[in-house]
């Protein structure tokens, strides 16, 4: 047994039973693959997956037991090495931060500038994507850190801490009607008007949709983006009114736009951070951590890590 045999059954799990996807992940070959995976099965005395013909299509009872130990055997190793790593050369190495768009862009540039300035000789590794795009790249362990708003609580493999609590805006542009309103925008006023805001599952979108349904408004919404900044081109374009997450609004900076607080309309979202369960730390990644939020401390989040309940 080895742990290229090991990767190559979690990697065949991770990308759905894809040899060839698995084969360029591994830097290998698919006969290669293959080979692994049937000399594994042949010494633990099991077959892993489920095959119809040459493809793969499944996992085996015994497959489905046997993944969770080859993953924690591989965590484990590279836990190994980072321990190794954290005493050889404390202050440099590699942080990967797997976030969405809007965590990237208007969260984190302050905490990065930060900590570059006290670890300059750790090498930063800023991944974008959808919230469960950031969960599969923890899993994986192409992250370490992972950052969003949605998502990243819904799996169990993955420890994810509450960082900050945010609203929304509503964007216009100057003259718009709704900035004439007397007292706050009401949802109703707000489903007059063609909608512009995030795409289903990023930067609170489900709080949006579910105060709309619980009044019984079916808003137009006639573009959906996972950017702030592309929501709020095309409010400026006179396309509808935009409803994004009050950080992205910079009255400087967005000088042709107006916002108006939507803090009543829709229910106020957490932005956690996550970490892959059973993952070992180097000391430069929980200052990174306690940076971007102060009260996950170094000690908090080592017990959440292994296992305990713990308040923030």
């Amino acid at each position: 047994m080895n742990f290229q045999q090991l990767r190559a059954v979690r990697e065949t799990a991770r990308l759905g039973f894809n040899l060839t996807d698995v084969a360029h992940a591994l830097h290998t070959s698919q006969p290669g693959v293959s080979r692994q995976i049937r000399e594994l099965e042949d010494e633990l005395g099991i077959e892993i997956f489920v095959r119809a013909g040459k493809r793969l299509t499944g996992l085996t009872p015994p497959g489905a037991v046997l993944l969770p130990i080859v993953e924690r055997l591989l965590l484990d190793a590279d836990s190994l090495k980072r321990v190794g790593d954290e005493f050889v050369a404390q202050n440099s190495g590699r942080l990967s931060i797997a976030a969405t768009h809007s965590q990237a862009r208007y969260a984190l540039p302050t905490v990065v500038r930060d900590f570059r300035a006290v670890y300059p000789q750790v090498t930063l590794e800023l991944h974008q994507g959808s919230p469960r795009q950031v969960a599969d790249m923890l899993l994986s362990g192409e992250a370490d850190i992972g950052v969003a708003t949605e998502a990243l609580a819904q799996y169990e493999q993955l420890v994810a801490l509450p960082c900050y609590r945010w609203t929304h805006s509503i964007i216009v542009p100057p003259g718009h009607e709704l900035l004439e309103t007397e007292g706050p925008v009401t949802l109703q006023q707000l489903a007059r008007h063609p909608i512009i805001t995030y795409e289903s599952g990023y930067t609170g979108r489900t709080h949006i949709d579910e105060a709309f349904d619980k009044a019984g408004l079916k808003p137009g919404v006639v573009l959906s983006a996972m950017d702030a900044d592309v929501i709020k081109t095309y409010v400026e374009l006179g396309m509808g009114v935009g409803i994004v997450a009050a950080i992205a609004f910079d009255p400087e900076r967005d000088r042709t736009l107006r916002a108006l607080d939507a803090r009543h309309l829709f229910e106020v979202n957490l932005t956690r951070l996550a970490i892959r369960r059973g993952t070992w730390l180097r000391g430069y990644v929980y200052a990174f951590i306690e940076s971007f939020a102060p009260t996950l401390t170094r000690e908090l989040v080592q017990r959440a890590l292994a296992g305990e309940a713990v308040e923030v």
